[in-house]
């Protein structure tokens, strides 16, 4: 009796595990509002970093062509970062399968900014193509 009681509880603990698991938020890299999907590529280039760390974009996709990609909050520098995030209005309007051949020169004064963000974009597109 006392080993029944014993897989009993284990079971019972297994599925309380399950229940709590499946009642945590699920992965927010993409989400979704109306007809635009947008990719947050804070947790998946999280090891992509310019200047002073990393460099989060957001990524709205509508109709599989990037609308617009805007910067999060970040440690880069304010001049910095106001020079580099120009390149991204290059991203526009193009679909996501060209975005992601895009080759956009680096902003000078602003490289290692201009590269990471660049390298979040394209890790963001390949995201969502793996994930839409």
């Amino acid at each position: 009796m006392n080993n029944l009681k014993r897989i009993k509880t284990a079971a019972g603990a297994v599925l309380l595990s399950a229940f709590l698991m499946s009642a945590m938020p699920g992965d927010d890299t993409i989400t979704r509002e109306g007809a635009t999907t947008i990719v947050n590529t804070t947790t998946i280039g999280k090891s992509i970093e310019g200047y002073a760390g990393p460099t989060p974009l957001k990524i709205y996709i509508e109709k599989d062509k990037v609308v617009k990609v805007e910067t999060l909050r970040s440690q880069e520098g304010p001049k910095y970062m106001a020079k580099a995030k120009k390149l991204l209005e290059k991203y526009q309007g193009k679909s996501v399968a060209k975005a992601k051949k895009l080759k956009v020169d680096a902003v000078t004064g602003a490289t290692l900014t201009s590269n990471a963000l660049m390298k979040n974009v394209q890790k963001g597109l390949e995201y969502y193509e793996k994930n839409k």
